[in-house]
């Protein structure tokens, strides 16, 4: 086993009792006939992937096991996290993908046995979510799974397809708002849609659907957990469940329509030049093409978007796109996933990712999930060992930390000037400890090839001087010491250049960067690191930090990312992108600031 790095199973999560007791009883359902429509298997996987599980190697969640000619249900789970992988069956899309003979004997074999072992309501699969993940699956691959298969095995397949439709609509009402009841009500829909002799879920799972997207899309188009990916994931179920519908002669609902034309120009905004997503409260990239893939579904047509698009500024010119958290982060059970990193932003050249937040380290294990939620894990300035926004227990609540002590004033506006795109965003968040604010501006000249910076941190009231000269005294006069990071992508070359007055970064297209700044505060480098979700560990990389104490009232820091005088304005970029770096477990200096 590699990368076991995941502490012990924990406690089985809430609502387990009644998912078992629910998945036994829906064992009284008929099972389906057969399917009446089926839709094309959109959810497209890794053919390398697909291999992989051939050979054996069960690469989930960021843990590598390998295990050559075991049966998968017989793979030591090292967490919840790989279990819940297991069971939600997105592997199949990588089987499909890979296509063949062997990918098809192990896609039967092993829905088959998971029948066997957990189709009677036994095991940790039996949550909505995970059923709703795996009935869309099972329905997309149907060719794959009954290809060659006798009557028996399909007897069996359309038995555990008919008990996890009737679960599904018993118990999706159980599950946490957002993706995964989403996941639930789509993988209903599927099923009432497709299967012969379960129709009669169809217009209960609809509605459902439609009140879902009333509630939690909201009129912008985005969600209360502000993140992008979560955001993609339900924008590519509610494209699939309307296509299905269109398939049968139907159309989706006035609800669900509207929330696919509110949500497309939202990711659309939320997407740099390279194609990927803005990573932020806990959000990735995207898996390779979903993106495009659910907007060409989609069918909406581009328009733009005035002022912040779910809360965060894009700023774009030329082959350079900025985009930054300017809105309050989370509250309450949305900020289950949420990160300090107000005001922190990401700049991606062309497609090449320059400045980062280092990203949602959950599939490493919960101290890196808790380091990457810390504002020293973005790229924005955050007070010694103090965050924008601090975690806590959930009060009522004993599913993990939530933000509980948040800005209670964060604000943006954006502008263009003489200079080019800018924006200014202000936050409070270190108002109650230490009475300052903090206000960012930033500008991108009109043709892309330079972002201008000034940090500010600021106690423009009496109550808040109060405060700050309180801060003082209890460091002795000393300064509040405070940084500003610029994450780099591990693809970045860098290197302290001009004495130690700048910093060169290299990109594997060829073009140089070029980081400078006022001379006021101390500029090093730094390590860092970059989570990213499907690899068996964090890849090691660096980070520009300046660092300054703030003696009075107000403290400004200027700088600058520009491009380099002699990089073209046009590159083909051709180079390929490097393979995983490797980096032991962190010791690094933000994690204590949570």
């Amino acid at each position: 086993m590699a990368g076991a790095r995941q502490s012990p199973p924990p406690s089985p999560p809430r609502g387990s009792t009644m998912n078992r007791l629910h998945a036994r009883l829906s064992g009284l359902a008929r099972p389906a006939k057969g399917f009446v429509s089926q839709p094309e298997p959109r959810s497209i996987g890794s053919y390398a992937r697909g291999r992989q599980l051939c050979a054996g190697n069960f690469l989930f969640e960021g843990v590598l096991v390998e295990a050559p000619d075991t049966l998968i249900w017989d793979v030591p789970a090292p967490g919840r996290a790989f279990a819940e992988a297991l069971q939600g069956f997105t592997w199949l899309d990588d089987l499909a993908a890979a296509g063949d003979g062997q990918a098809r004997a192990r896609a039967q074999g092993w829905t088959l046995a998971w029948i066997a072992r957990y189709g009677q309501g036994r095991g940790p699969g039996w949550s909505p979510d995970l059923t709703g993940r795996r009935l869309i699956r099972w329905i997309h691959h149907a060719p794959l799974l009954l290809n060659g298969l006798d009557r028996p095995g399909s007897g069996r397949l359309f038995g555990a397809l008919a008990r996890q439709t009737r679960f599904l609509s018993r118990r999706w009402r159980s599950v946490r708002p957002g993706l995964p009841r989403f996941e639930a009500l789509t993988g209903l829909v599927y099923s009432g849609l497709s299967l012969t002799g379960l129709e009669g879920y169809t217009a209960p799972a609809l509605r459902a659907l439609e009140g879902e997207c009333r509630h939690e899309i909201d009129g912008n188009g985005g969600l209360p957990s502000r993140n992008p990916e979560e955001l993609l994931e339900i924008f590519t179920l509610l494209t699939w469940a309307e296509a299905s519908l269109r398939e049968t002669g139907r159309e989706p609902g006035p609800a669900h329509r509207a929330a696919i034309e509110r949500i497309a120009p939202v990711l659309r905004a939320l997407r740099h030049a390279d194609g990927g997503l803005a990573r932020f409260h806990g959000g990735g990239r995207g898996m390779p093409g979903r993106l495009e893939q659910a907007l060409a579904e989609a069918g909406v047509r581009p328009r733009p978007i005035r002022g912040l698009a779910m809360g965060y500024a894009r700023l774009s010119a030329g082959r350079t796109t900025v985009i930054v958290d300017a809105a309050p982060p989370p509250a309450r059970r949305a900020s289950h996933e949420a990160h300090a990193s107000t005001l922190a932003f990401e700049l991606t050249s062309g497609r090449r990712p320059v400045v980062v937040n280092c990203g949602a380290g959950g599939s490493f294990g919960p101290d890196w999930r808790k380091a990457g939620r810390a504002t020293q894990s973005h790229s924005a300035l955050g007070l010694e060992g103090l965050s924008s926004s601090r975690l806590g227990p959930a009060r009522g609540r004993s599913d993990g930390l939530w933000l509980v002590d948040t800005p209670a004033t964060v604000e943006a506006r954006l502008d263009s000037g003489l200079g080019g795109h800018g924006m200014t965003g202000w936050h409070d968040g270190y108002g109650p400890t230490h009475g300052l604010t903090h206000v960012r501006q930033l500008q991108l000249a009109y043709d892309g090839r330079s972002l201008s910076g000034e940090d500010t941190l600021a106690a423009f009231t009496e109550q808040e001087r109060a405060r700050f000269d309180r801060a003082m005294d209890r460091v002795s006069l000393q300064g509040i010491a405070f940084a500003i990071r610029f994450h780099l992508h591990p693809e970045v070359d860098v290197a302290i250049d001009m004495g130690g007055a700048a910093v060169s970064l290299a990109l594997k297209s060829g073009e140089i960067w070029v980081f400078r700044h006022d001379a006021v505060a101390e500029l090093r480098l730094e390590p860092s690191v970059y989570l990213e979700n499907g690899r068996v560990r964090p890849r090691a990389t660096q980070q520009i930090v300046l660092t300054s104490r703030a003696m009075d009232y107000a403290s400004l820091i200027t700088w600058n990312l520009a491009k380099a005088q002699d990089t073209p304005r046009a590159l083909r970029d051709l180079e390929p992108d490097e393979p995983d770096e490797t980096l032991e477990p962190p010791r690094t200096p933000w994690r204590r600031d949570l």
